[in-house]
């Protein structure tokens, strides 16, 4: 019997900088809405001198669009931890406001407070922006969704199991729902739920590596050699040089055949 050596899935997908929706517009956009999306642009293009317009626009009286600004930017440089403080004072300002964005800034300072390795934190602001009870509904489940990576992060994945039912029941077309659910699933040992759950990612994201990547895992859990294979073949196939496509190379290492040893024959 082959023991197989499960690839690790990754619980919180890499970081992906942030980029602020547009206002609705009611009319014409104001002079703060217009620099806000100048300095967005900018941010996307080169993020340092993004910080520093929407410093001097800070220092210009700038309000919690100014900080937005600059969150994206110190996110877009991997500046998690700078990203997700200003993301926090962008999200009281916000409040102060009375402005809708409050709930969306208090999600995007607790993604970033996730990527900088501080689940505690993240949970709090994901916790502060469904507390606002202004998000739709898909952006419900995606925030609870992400509490439930912070969740996972923190060892809590009871809590993530609650968070992710509520999150498929929100957004039941989104692909990493299922993804991240089919990989609790199977760290909590249930492998049943695990093969339902990674076949609907699979039937929404068929030719996402991170998605074949999990379903060799789970393949690999329930003693399926064939199937492992399978899957992390594909993971290489579609993303070699992608972390997901890495990890399933290495995963299938263990099938290679090593040449026998060659044997000295005594005189």
């Amino acid at each position: 019997m082959i023991l197989l050596l499960l690839a690790l899935a990754q619980q919180a997908q890499p970081p992906v900088p942030p980029v602020m929706p547009p206002r609705p517009a009611a009319g014409p956009p104001s002079p703060d809405e217009i620099r806000y999306h100048r300095c967005l642009d900018l941010a996307g293009q080169d993020p340092v001198s993004a910080v520093d317009k929407a410093n001097r626009w800070l220092l210009d009286g700038g309000n919690f669009m100014a900080r937005e600004c600059l969150g994206v930017a110190y996110a877009n440089q991997n500046h998690w931890t700078d990203a997700a403080a200003v993301f926090e004072a962008a999200a009281r300002g916000a409040e102060t406001a009375q402005d809708n964005r409050a709930a969306p800034d208090w999600s995007e300072a607790g993604n970033a407070w996730l990527a900088a390795g501080q689940p505690d934190k993240a949970i709090a602001a994901f916790n502060a922006a469904l507390a606002q009870g202004s998000l739709d509904v898909k952006q419900r489940g995606e925030a609870e969704l992400d509490r439930a990576r912070a969740l996972v992060a923190k060892g809590d994945l009871a809590g993530a199991r609650a968070d992710i039912d509520r999150a498929l029941a929100a957004v039941p077309d989104d692909s990493l729902a299922w993804l991240l659910s089919a990989t609790l699933a199977r760290r909590m040992g249930d492998l049943p739920r695990a093969h339902k759950d990674i076949a609907e990612a699979e039937q929404r994201a068929p030719k996402a590596p991170q998605v074949q990547l999990e379903a060799g895992n789970i393949a690999a859990a329930s003693g399926d050699e064939p199937g492992a294979k399978a899957a992390w073949q594909q993971a290489v196939t579609l993303a070699p040089d992608s972390p997901e496509g890495r990890s399933a190379a290495e995963a299938l290492k263990q099938f290679d055949t090593a040449p026998a040893a060659s044997t000295k024959r005594s005189r």
